[in-house]
C-alpha cells in the first residue's frame, strides 16, 4: 500500500484543514475546520475551525487501537470526537446553544481491512474509490452542496448589483451564510462535527469491498473546481478525481491554485474565499 498526502493553506492565516494517518488502526482521512461567524481566538491565535479540525484529527491519530467491527463503530469515533469537541468549547467559554459561535468541522475517514473498505463521513470531505481499470466511483455524498448553491446564487446576486470585491460580497451574503450554519445536523442541513448531540444521528456511514478496488482519494472541498454562476457543485467530487487521476494531485492543486489566483474578487467565479485550504490523501492499496 502506497499513501500519498498534501495540505496546502488557502487564503487565511492558518490552514484549517487536518490530515488522519494512523497506520496502527488502517485510519487515515481528512478534516476540514470552519471558522465560527462569531471571531475566536485562542491562547495561541488559533481560530475555531482550526481548533475543530485538530481535535478532531488528534484523537484519530492518538487512537492506539481501531474501533470494534463495522462501518458503525467507525462512526463512533467520530461521534466521540463530536463529544470531546463540545467539552473543549465549554472550556472556551463558547455558548454551544448559538450555531454561529460553534467550532465546526467536517471529516471523512477510512478503515482499511483486508477484505472491506469502512467509512464514515460528515459534511463535504469527500471519497472517491478508482478500479484497477481507472473508473471512478464517488462512495460519499456532498451533503453541503444545496446550501453552498444558496450562499453562491446571493453573491451571484450582490456581483450584478455591482458589488466588486471580496469583502463587499462577504457582507451580502453573511444572512445567507449565517442561515446555512443553522441547518447543521438538522432536517434539510447536513451532518458536520460541532459538537451537537444530534450529530450522532447525521452522520453517515457505510462499507464498500476491495473487489478490484485500485486506489483511494479522500479530499476536502477546498479541491473543487471553481464553477462558474448558477453552476453546482453538486458532482464536483467526480471532477476533481477524474482530474487527479489524470494530473497527479500534486499538478492538480497547483493548476487549480493558479486558477483560483485569476480570480481574487470571486467574480467570474462565485465563491467566499478566493482559495481554501485542500488537503487530500491518496492510497493506492497495490504496489
Amino acid at each position: 500500500m502506497n499513501i500519498e498526502s498534501m495540505t496546502v493553506k488557502g487564503m487565511g492565516n492558518l490552514n484549517e484543514d487536518a490530515l488522519i494517518v494512523n497506520e496502527r488502526c488502517g485510519l487515515y482521512g481528512v478534516v476540514d475546520g470552519a471558522t465560527s461567524l462569531v471571531p475566536y481566538r485562542g491562547t495561541g491565535g488559533e481560530t475555531g475551525g482550526f481548533a475543530a479540525a485538530r481535535l478532531v484529527a488528534d484523537y484519530m491519530n492518538g487512537l492506539a487501537e481501531g474501533p470494534g467491527e463495522g462501518p458503525e463503530a467507525l462512526a463512533g469515533t467520530l461521534i466521540q470526537a463530536n463529544r470531546l469537541l463540545r467539552e473543549a468549547m465549554v472550556r472556551a467559554g463558547i455558548d454551544t446553544g448559538r450555531h454561529e459561535q460553534l467550532w465546526s468541522a467536517c471529516a471523512v475517514v477510512v478503515r482499511i481491512g483486508e477484505r472491506w473498505i469502512d467509512y464514515a463521513q460528515a459534511g463535504d470531505c469527500m471519497l472517491a474509490a478508482y478500479g484497477k481499470d481507472g473508473t471512478i466511483r464517488v462512495v460519499t455524498h456532498d451533503q453541503l452542496a444545496h446550501v453552498d448553491d444558496a450562499t453562491k446564487a446571493v453573491w451571484t446576486q450582490g456581483a450584478a448589483q455591482g458589488l466588486t470585491t471580496r469583502d463587499e460580497l462577504w457582507a451580502h451574503a453573511l444572512p445567507q451564510i449565517v442561515l446555512g450554519r443553522k441547518l447543521a445536523n438538522r432536517d434539510g442541513g447536513y451532518a458536520v462535527l460541532n459538537g451537537d448531540p444530534a450529530f450522532a444521528g447525521c452522520v453517515e456511514f457505510g462499507r464498500i469491498n476491495r473487489l478490484n478496488l485500485g486506489s483511494l482519494l479522500l479530499f476536502t472541498d477546498g479541491l473543487y473546481l471553481p464553477v462558474l454562476p448558477g453552476e453546482s457543485d453538486r458532482d464536483g467530487a467526480g471532477e476533481v478525481a477524474a482530474k487527479v487521476r489524470d494530473m497527479g494531485l500534486e499538478r492538480y492543486m497547483d493548476w487549480l491554485i493558479g486558477t483560483e489566483e485569476s480570480d481574487p474578487d470571486c467574480i467570474r467565479f462565485p465563491r467566499v474565499k478566493k482559495s481554501d485550504d485542500k488537503s487530500a490523501i491518496r492510497i493506492r492499496l497495490h504496489p
